[in-house]
């Protein structure tokens, strides 16, 4: 089975508002994969926050999102949910426990959401993990992906 990291307008990444998406843009940043190209290097949120003038952690969530964003089964759908529920990195999933990661995404939809039954299920946390991995062992024998 083949692996492809996936790219995303940057307006699909959740949270983005119009005007930090034109600033992004007017940065010639258009996909989550130009974001992880310009900026995933050690340094790189702290450049791009300087570059747009903005508060670090704006920078630390947009790359944390278009990296999670990557895997093809979390997209921009449920990246937003797994950096809510702690996840920060593919490479941090990668070495996530499926059945505590899916107790921690449960336990955020029912304290915040309150709605447990439109939490993903076991089955969809296993996938998110098994690609974190595989695109972890792709990136190290490849340091050119990103």
């Amino acid at each position: 089975m083949s692996f492809a990291a996936r790219s995303w307008p940057l307006s699909a990444l959740p949270g983005l508002s119009p005007d930090h998406h034109a600033q992004l843009e007017s940065q010639n940043l258009h996909t989550t994969q130009d974001l992880l190209r310009r900026y995933a290097a050690p340094g790189g949120a702290t450049h791009l926050a300087q570059a747009l003038s903005l508060p670090l952690r704006y920078a630390q969530k947009w790359l944390a999102l278009a990296d999670l964003a990557q895997l093809p089964s979390v997209g921009c759908e449920h990246c937003g949910l797994l950096l809510h529920s702690g996840i920060q990195s593919t490479q941090q999933l990668a070495i996530m426990a499926p059945g505590r990661l899916h107790m921690q995404i449960r336990r955020l939809h029912t304290t915040h959401l309150r709605r447990s039954d439109l939490c993903p299920g076991p089955d969809q946390v296993v996938a998110w993990v098994n690609e974190a991995q595989r695109l972890g062992h792709l990136n190290r024998g490849n340091k050119t992906s990103l």
